[in-house]
C-alpha cells in the first residue's frame, strides 16, 4: 500500500494530498535541494509545485503554474519563474502518454473538452480543410489541432514514415478518436528539402478533395506551428479573401536560381546534393516564383491543380530540384487563369506581407523585427517569452516556430489567449 502524506499550503484551508511510492532517500534528497533552490531565487514552493497537482488540465499534458497576463506585460518575477521552468523544471510530454491518454476515448475526448467546442453557423457554412505534415512531438500535434478544431471542420494528418514507432502510433490513436481527423492514405518518407514534402500535401489534398466535408478553403502546417487565431475568426477572415488565396509569392532571387537550373540527387545519407546535369526550362512557359512552403488555398484552386495537364507536367519538372515547396506554390497561383490567380505583374508578396505564417529568421533580424527572445535553428528562431506580445499584435494567422521541450510557456500562454478570444464570441 502506497503511503499518504498530507502537505499544507501557506493557507491552512488548502491541504493537498501526495502519493510517495516507496520513495528513495536519494530522491528525498533532490526534492529538498530543490525546494531549497527556489527559496534561494524568491520563487514560492507552492507556486511551481501546484502545477504538479492532478487537476482536469493536466490529466493529459504537463502544464505549468504561470500568469500569462503577468508574461505578457514582462512582470520580472513572473519572467524569473518561467525561466526557472524553462531552465530547470521542464517535464517532457511523451509521444506514449498520448496513446495512453487516448486508449479511453471519452475519458480523453471530456478531458481535453472536444465535446465542449462551440460552434457558430457561420462556422457550420464555411469549414476549412487542413493539411498537417507532422514527424514529431505528438502532444504538441494534438495541442495544435484542439487550437484550430472545430467539429465543421475536417483534419488530415500525414506523418513522415521515417518517424518512430511511438511517434507514429500516438498519432493514430489520436485520430482514432476525432471523426473529423484522419490520417493520409498514402504515407510518404519525408526527405528534407526534397519533392516528399510537397507529395505529403498532395496525398492529403486527394484525399480531402473526397471527402464529404464541402470545405472552402485548405490550410497546410507543420506540428510545431500555432495559430493566432480562433477558427471563428479564421473564417471571418478567409471570408474576406472571396476566393483569393494568400501565401508569399516573390521573384526569385538570383542565389536561389541554382535550385531549379539544375538536377538534384537524394543521396543514401538523405542529403540533397546538385549535379552538374542542368534543366530545361520550365515546361509551358511557366515562370519561376519563390515563396514557403505553407499556404491558405481555396477550394476552387485545388480542384482545378488536381485536374490540370499543365500543373501536372509543373510538378513533374520539378521532383528534382532543390526545396520544390518553395517555388511551386508560389509560382502556380502566378499561373494565369488559376482560380484565385495573383497576376505575374503584381508586385512581389512577401512573408510579412501574406497573414499566413509569422516566422522570425536570423537574416532578417532586427531590422524587419526585433531580435529572437529565444534561440535558433536552422536560422529560425523558436519563440520564448519575449515574442508574445509581438506574435499577437502583428496581425498573421499562424506563426513558427514553437517547441514545447524548449521553452513551453508561449504555448501555454496562447493557448490561453485563443480561450479568452473565444469567449468574445459567446464560447
Amino acid at each position: 500500500m502506497p503511503q499518504l502524506c498530507r502537505v499544507t499550503n501557506r493557507e491552512p484551508e488548502k491541504k493537498y494530498w501526495i502519493v510517495i511510492h516507496e520513495m528513495s532517500m536519494d530522491n528525498l534528497l533532490k526534492i529538498l535541494l530543490n525546494l531549497l533552490f527556489l527559496l534561494s531565487v524568491n520563487v514560492g514552493y507552492d507556486d511551481i509545485y501546484k502545477s504538479s497537482l492532478p487537476t482536469a488540465d493536466n490529466l493529459t499534458f504537463h502544464r505549468y503554474n504561470i500568469n500569462c497576463l503577468a508574461i505578457y506585460d514582462l512582470d520580472p518575477v513572473e519572467v524569473k519563474k518561467a525561466l526557472i521552468i524553462k531552465e530547470s523544471q521542464l517535464v517532457e510530454d511523451t509521444d506514449e502518454s498520448l496513446s495512453v491518454a487516448t486508449s479511453n476515448r471519452p475519458l480523453f475526448i471530456k478531458a481535453r473538452g472536444y465535446d465542449d467546442v462551440c460552434v457558430s453557423e457561420e462556422e457550420k457554412d464555411f469549414p476549412i480543410a487542413y493539411s498537417l505534415v507532422v514527424h514529431k512531438y505528438a502532444w504538441m500535434v494534438e495541442r495544435l489541432i484542439k487550437a484550430i478544431y472545430s467539429p465543421a471542420n475536417i483534419y488530415c494528418i500525414h506523418y513522415d514514415e521515417k518517424s518512430p514507432a511511438s511517434f507514429k502510433s500516438a498519432i493514430k490513436s489520436l485520430a482514432s478518436c476525432l471523426p473529423n481527423v484522419f490520417i493520409a492514405s498514402k504515407i510518404e518518407y519525408v526527405y528534407y528539402a526534397s519533392f516528399s514534402r510537397v507529395q505529403a500535401d498532395l496525398n492529403c489534398f486527394s484525399d480531402l478533395l473526397r471527402s464529404e466535408v464541402k470545405w472552402k478553403y485548405i490550410i497546410n502546417l507543420c506540428g510545431q506551428d500555432f495559430p493566432l487565431r480562433t477558427n471563428i475568426e479564421l473564417v471571418s477572415e478567409l471570408k474576406e479573401l472571396n476566393g483569393a488565396n494568400m501565401l508569399e509569392t516573390t521573384r526569385p532571387p538570383a542565389h536561389k536560381k541554382l535550385r531549379y537550373t539544375h538536377h538534384y540527387k537524394l543521396m543514401e545519407n538523405s542529403d540533397l546534393n546538385i549535379t552538374d546535369q542542368l534543366k530545361s526550362p520550365p515546361p509551358h512557359g511557366i515562370e519561376i516564383f519563390f515563396g514557403s512552403a505553407y499556404f491558405v488555398l481555396s477550394r476552387d484552386f485545388i480542384v482545378y491543380i488536381n485536374s490540370s495537364a499543365v500543373v501536372k507536367d509543373f510538378l513533374k519538372w520539378s521532383e528534382d530540384t532543390f526545396s520544390p515547396d518553395e517555388h511551386i506554390w508560389a509560382t502556380l497561383v502566378r499561373m494565369p487563369g488559376v482560380p484565385g490567380e495573383v497576376p505575374r505583374s503584381h508586385p512581389d508578396i512577401t512573408d510579412l506581407m501574406s497573414k499566413t505564417r509569422l516566422v522570425k529568421w536570423l537574416g532578417h533580424e532586427p531590422h524587419l523585427y526585433p531580435p529572437c527572445s529565444g534561440i535558433h535553428i536552422h536560422e529560425v528562431c523558436i519563440y520564448s517569452l519575449g515574442e508574445l506580445r509581438w506574435l499577437l499584435n502583428y496581425g498573421h494567422w499562424f506563426a513558427n516556430k514553437f517547441d514545447p521541450n524548449m521553452d513551453p510557456i508561449p504555448l501555454q500562454c496562447l493557448e490561453e489567449k485563443l480561450k479568452e478570444r473565444r469567449k468574445l464570441f459567446g464560447c
